[in-house]
């Protein structure tokens, strides 16, 4: 039997990789815009990151986390989540010195979680993600929210909805998880085995179970921005300001509370209506205490993270055509040995022009040339030999009207540049 992939895992193929490189394109060009820059981190860490930073009450670090032994006897977990492994490198390369705030976005950066695997959620899935370290005021939490809705919008993706929430900081949370904690008391025999174990290390996380008897028990409960000090209550005052002030929709929704436990006061997800209900996108927040927490200088933060796969599965579901891949435009045929060299060699011309052009590997006919170049969609092909390789020409027809034409050898690159940019000019009217 052949090897399979593992469970969980899924691989991009060729005929995929076009709407990838477009919706990757397009979050590289809204990042810049805002001012962000690349960071790549390694996709395994020290086990401890995650557990200091994630949380050893999250799901994620109980329960989902790649873990083993290197030959060292050292923990090390594959990277579960992106925020901190960027907070980490934030800390290590000393980026706190220089000017703050400093904006950082990963991409296509590879996720694991061992779940159970189901539609949207891969045990691997890619994630994009923007952090912005180095700033309190609500300005920085609006601007990513904005930026991934423009992210969205310019993959055509409808129907998107922004929830938000604070969760108060280190100074009013405890208020909260005292009556939160006296309110679930009261119906603990009404909760899940798993949220009788978080009500007493994390009663927060009670609110974010999916499972019905939690949702039903938690809807009268407590809400936390009813609970929030002057400094959260201004904080999420001023983001709501500034989302109503650029005409963005949103909801407060104080069940958002987010699975990870280093965030404080802005939580958010971006949701999108389907026939399934709300899915949630993306999500994202602030995390004021986590470089302190990783072993940093006290130095606030916000980001967010979003699955790439999951972009595509929801722009499959509502019909939005992405690129096709396109491998060639030119294919250079040859006829007979002798023309083999001058053929490969006015492919490689083409190429140091920028034109996406190939050659018979294969030692083909020429018949079969002509029909492996008509499989690959070509816009001009170009055959070498004959008699006019005898005359110093070529021949180049044009795959889409069948028109051909007798050109100079040494004016080939050039006529080639020539047609296929009217071919473009063509498509953009047409």
């Amino acid at each position: 039997m052949a090897i399979q992939s593992p469970k969980g895992t899924k691989d991009m193929l060729p005929q995929d990789s076009s709407a990838w490189q477009w919706i990757e394109q397009t979050m590289r060009q809204e990042a810049a815009l805002a001012g962000y820059l690349e960071i790549r981190t390694p996709v395994f860490e020290h086990t401890e990151l995650f557990e200091r930073g994630v949380g050893d009450t999250t799901d994620i670090v109980q329960k989902e986390m790649y873990t083993f032994l290197d030959k060292g006897g050292r923990s090390i977990t594959l990277k579960p989540e992106g925020t901190a492994g960027t907070v980490r490198a934030f800390v290590q390369g000393k980026l706190y010195a220089g000017p703050l705030p400093v904006k950082l976005y990963y991409l296509n950066s590879p996720i694991f979680r061992y779940e159970n695997p189901q539609s949207g959620r891969l045990r691997e899935h890619h994630q994009f993600g923007m952090e912005c370290f180095g700033s309190r005021e609500p300005t920085a939490d609006a601007e990513l929210i904005t930026t991934i809705l423009h992210i969205l919008g310019r993959l055509r993706l409808r129907d998107l909805g922004v929830n938000i929430n604070s969760i108060g900081c280190p100074a009013c949370r405890p208020g909260y998880h005292q009556a939160l904690k006296a309110f679930l008391r009261a119906r603990l025999d009404q909760l899940c085995p798993v949220c009788k174990e978080r009500f007493e290390k994390n009663p927060l996380r009670v609110l974010d179970c999916k499972e019905a008897r939690c949702v039903s028990a938690t809807q009268e409960a407590p809400e936390m921005p009813d609970y929030l000090c002057q400094e959260c209550e201004e904080h999420f005052a001023t983001l709501k300001a500034l989302l109503t002030a650029q005409s963005t929709p949103y909801q407060v929704n104080p069940r958002i509370v987010r699975g990870l436990d280093y965030y404080t006061k802005t939580v958010f997800e971006i949701t999108m209506r389907t026939s399934r209900g709300d899915l949630a996108l993306c999500g994202g927040g602030r995390y004021d205490g986590l470089v302190e927490e990783i072993g940093g200088p006290v130095t606030p933060g916000v980001g967010f993270g979003i699955g790439t796969e999951r972009i595509l599965m929801e722009l499959a579901s509502q019909g939005i055509g992405t690129p096709s891949p396109s491998t060639t435009d030119v294919f250079v045929a040859h006829l007979g040995d002798e023309a083999l060299l001058p053929a490969f060699l006015l492919t490689q011309q083409l190429r140091r022009q920028g034109l996406k052009s190939d050659s018979d590997h294969n030692r083909r006919s020429l018949k079969a040339q002509l029909r492996f170049a008509d499989k690959l969609g070509v816009i001009l092909l170009v055959i070498v030999g004959g008699e006019e390789l005898a005359r110093g020409k070529v021949k180049i027809k044009d795959m889409c009207t069948g028109a051909e034409t007798e050109v100079e050898g040494g004016q080939a690159v050039g006529y080639i540049q020539q047609k296929l940019s009217e071919k473009r000019e063509e498509e953009k009217h047409g």
